[in-house]
């Protein structure tokens, strides 16, 4: 058993400290990125943002709104084959601006390999809650294989030693960092693991881009200055999934509780996930995640445009033109309060 003491911070932890900028206007920020990948030849521009690929946030309506801001949406990986088929057919899905979800049995292998054909998928996320396992490893290279034109993701990790490992012998492109930090997980409570997120995200990227690959940082996001803090951390990409819950655009009946109206969202290692797409919840397993009534909020766009706005107004603050410049551009003050809460209470 060892003990270390070194201090590890969340979002709640700190604030970011303003400097001196020569930025007059947010409308001079510039949030799109250019990647070119370790262990393939494409690139990619965007906005690197993720809608997160769980069943209530990696759909094709979300997809629809958030494609239009060049952002990523991660299906789920319940989608099927005919799915994705009538989906082509009916209205093309832009490669850029999407991924396709896999687990690593060889059902999920054979299923993933025809997906991809079909959609002509730029992006495969190989997506396990611990992917700490040598399978992972193992199935990662098995794609890398089949797909060298592909941008590979794969997670999820929370240190660095797992994103060297996933980049240069599982051959993956980008890690998927975060283990528990989500609105609807409930991994630390249940197992005790996990690595407060903005701790995560920093020692992450900083093994990654050592190895030339980036990482993900998936979860722990409740506001925009969460996003800013992950984005200054080192984050090349950030995924999102309950603030991108609610709406419009999500699956799932409005419930009005109380003259209030609420959305479901859940996480997918829970159990009415686990009844929902597999009849039951194997008696193995505990449930690692929770059902949240998330307040409406009408459409997604808005809520995106919140999030997009917040993301310059904080790159105006520290003189950051760029997205890719805010790690440099950013100071950590660790603190004991973020704001005052008076008239939230």
């Amino acid at each position: 058993m060892k003990i270390d003491y070194t201090p590890q911070l969340d979002f709640n932890s700190v604030l970011i400290r303003p400097k001196r900028t020569t930025i007059s206007s947010r409308s001079q920020v510039d949030l799109e990125r250019t990647f070119s990948f370790p262990n393939t030849n494409v690139t990619w521009t965007g906005v690197p943002i993720i809608s997160a690929n769980m069943d209530t946030t990696g759909t094709f309506e979300v997809y629809d709104v958030l494609s239009k801001f060049k952002m990523i949406t991660c299906f789920n990986k319940f989608y099927d084959l005919n799915d994705f088929q009538e989906r082509m057919e009916n209205n093309p899905l832009n490669p850029d601006y999407f991924m396709i979800s896999s687990g690593i049995n060889e059902s999920n292998f054979d299923n993933l390999c025809e997906i991809v054909n079909v959609t002509n998928a730029k992006w495969i996320c190989i997506d396990v809650a611990n992917g700490y396992m040598r399978d992972v490893v193992t199935f990662c290279a098995k794609v890398r294989s089949v797909f060298p034109n592909c941008i590979i993701v794969a997670g999820n990790v929370a240190t660095r030693e797992m994103v060297e490992e996933l980049i240069l012998n599982g051959k993956v492109d980008v890690v998927k960092c975060g283990i528990g930090p989500g609105s609807a997980c409930l991994t630390r409570r249940k197992t005790g693991v996990g690595v407060p997120q903005l701790s995560t995200i920093i020692e992450c990227a900083d093994g990654a881009h050592g190895c030339e690959g980036m990482i993900i940082g998936d979860g722990g996001i409740t506001c925009p200055g969460d996003l800013a803090k992950a984005f200054g951390g080192g984050a090349d990409f950030v995924m999102i999934g309950g603030q991108f819950a609610g709406h419009d655009e999500n699956p799932g009946e409005i419930q009005d509780i109380d003259g209030k109206k609420f959305k479901l969202f859940y996480g997918m290692s829970s159990e009415h996930a686990m009844k929902k797409h597999y009849g039951k919840m194997a008696n193995y397993r505990s449930s690692e995640g929770r059902v949240v009534k998330v307040p409406y909020k009408g459409a997604l766009d808005v809520t995106v445009r919140d999030y997009l706005g917040g993301l310059r107004s904080a790159c105006a603050y520290i003189n950051a033109h760029k997205i890719k410049h805010m790690p440099k551009c950013t100071t950590f003050l660790v603190v004991n309060q973020q704001l005052n809460t008076h008239f939230e209470k």
